[in-house]
């Protein structure tokens, strides 16, 4: 690998995941650039959706989404890093928008029980519908991955992860031809230069975070509407959990 041909890793998850985590992992290799979200500004500009942080966004980001996806797919990795983890929510790809440039990238979902995301969700925004969280977009994606390339892409659930985080990293690294090492395990807490924008609106736990979470059960107890999202996604999720990666499965 090269600063001009990087391994680029994108990680396709949902909000309210384990995904800036992650990217916390990823970046503390040491030799790894990170992107945050880089669809995020695109997404808010043609959607017109009222996120916390609206106009810094916009304002701070490109909303070219085709610019951004090609810089993403065929360009340079920040500080000429030879791997580049991308972290996307795959809400991000609107209908219509092109995607070859995604079957240029290393690609890995990272799925969560929808309950649980739209619990975790509803504590930051008032409202939450099935296209917020990913689920159905992610189900999009592993079809059109899978027919392209003929194989199935590498699905990741949030509980299994957390109950074994330096298993599942190490055998990401080895589906990605790359070394685990130790430093993904831990990290500094505190903010980073590659946090976007909106990190303040949705990053506390993060921030004060040096490790992931230890795994607990959860039993989310939604009603109503809240109900109706969660079970609207439950298809997709049962889906992308029927083919997620188990270590020794």
């Amino acid at each position: 690998m090269s600063a001009a041909a990087p391994l680029r890793v994108a990680m396709w998850s949902g909000p309210r995941n384990i995904s800036t985590a992650m990217m916390r992992a990823w970046e503390n290799r040491g030799d790894c650039a990170v992107s945050d979200e880089p669809l995020y500004a695109a997404y808010l500009a043609a959607t017109g959706l009222d996120h916390p942080g609206r106009d810094e966004i916009i304002a701070d980001g490109d909303t070219d989404a085709a610019r951004v996806a090609q810089a993403l797919s065929e360009g340079p990795a920040p500080g000429g890093q030879p791997v580049w983890y991308q972290k996307h929510m795959s809400h991000h790809l609107l209908p219509g928008m092109a995607t070859d440039w995604v079957h240029k990238l290393h690609n890995v979902l990272l799925i969560r029980d929808p309950a649980q995301v739209v619990e975790s969700y509803l504590k930051s925004r008032a409202t939450v519908a099935p296209a917020d969280i990913g689920l159905l977009q992610q189900a999009l994606l592993f079809d059109e991955l899978a027919q392209r390339s003929g194989q199935a892409p590498m699905v990741i659930a949030a509980d299994d992860f957390l109950q074994a985080p330096e298993a599942y990293l190490k055998a990401v690294c080895a589906a990605l031809g790359i070394a685990f090492t130790p430093r993904m395990l831990s990290w500094p807490a505190g903010r980073r230069d590659s946090d976007g924008i909106w990190a303040p609106h949705w990053y506390d736990a993060v921030w004060a975070s040096t490790s992931f979470e230890a795994w607990r059960p959860r039993s989310p107890r939604l009603q109503g509407a809240a109900l109706a999202v969660a079970e609207a996604c439950r298809p997709a999720y049962a889906l992308l959990h029927r083919h997620r990666f188990q270590i020794g499965g």
